[in-house]
């Protein structure tokens, strides 16, 4: 069994720790298990993602989402379902206290996995800006693409060029590269 350092990754743009409890390869690909950690005031941006449900459970301090126009925060044992497709984003209102939640996708990602790997460590390199999007744009379609995540509203107009992006970052190799760099779990 490998050890649990491994299994954790951290963005240090937007403030939050991910272990991976049980991943796609695990669960034979039914689920995607992880638990959250998000610092004071760390947040993301809003998304969506097109084919998995996400369901955060806390354990810890006080989480806010926004699920399309609608921001409400949930308490320790309180659930909610996000449903593909779902507008959404999580937050951490407090400036004092860190947030433990418990993030089950209901069909496995291992495109999710992949992200978020290469994502963190992107951002602890140093190759994000401060929202943690990726200065390459090549980067930034791969992300886009392992994610199954659709860009929020008035980005929408940029699938079509993050497609293209992503064909091109294929050919060249640089999903291999961000994949040999980055990837451990």
């Amino acid at each position: 069994m490998q050890t649990l350092a491994p299994r954790i990754i951290e963005n240090p743009i937007i403030k939050d720790r991910v272990t991976f409890l049980e991943t796609s390869a695990e669960t034979d690909g039914k689920y995607t298990a992880m638990l959250l950690e998000l610092a004071p005031n760390g947040y993301n941006e809003l998304h969506t993602h097109k084919s998995f449900d996400e369901i955060f459970t806390v354990r810890e301090g006080r989480l806010g989402l926004q699920l399309g126009n609608e921001r409400f925060f949930l308490e320790v044992g309180e659930s909610v379902r996000v449903k593909a497709g779902d507008e959404h984003c999580f937050f951490n209102p407090s400036s004092t206290e860190k947030v433990v939640a418990h993030v089950l996708l209901d069909t496995a990602s291992k495109g999710l996995e992949i992200s978020l790997q290469v994502a963190y460590g992107l951002a602890r390199d140093g190759k994000t800006n401060k929202k943690g999007i990726p200065y390459n744009p090549f980067h930034l379609a791969m992300l886009v693409h392992w994610s199954d995540t659709n860009l929020p509203r008035f980005f929408r107009f940029l699938e079509p060029l993050m497609r293209w992006l992503k064909q091109l970052a294929v050919i060249r190799g640089i999903d291999q590269q961000l994949i040999h760099q980055y990837v451990r779990i």
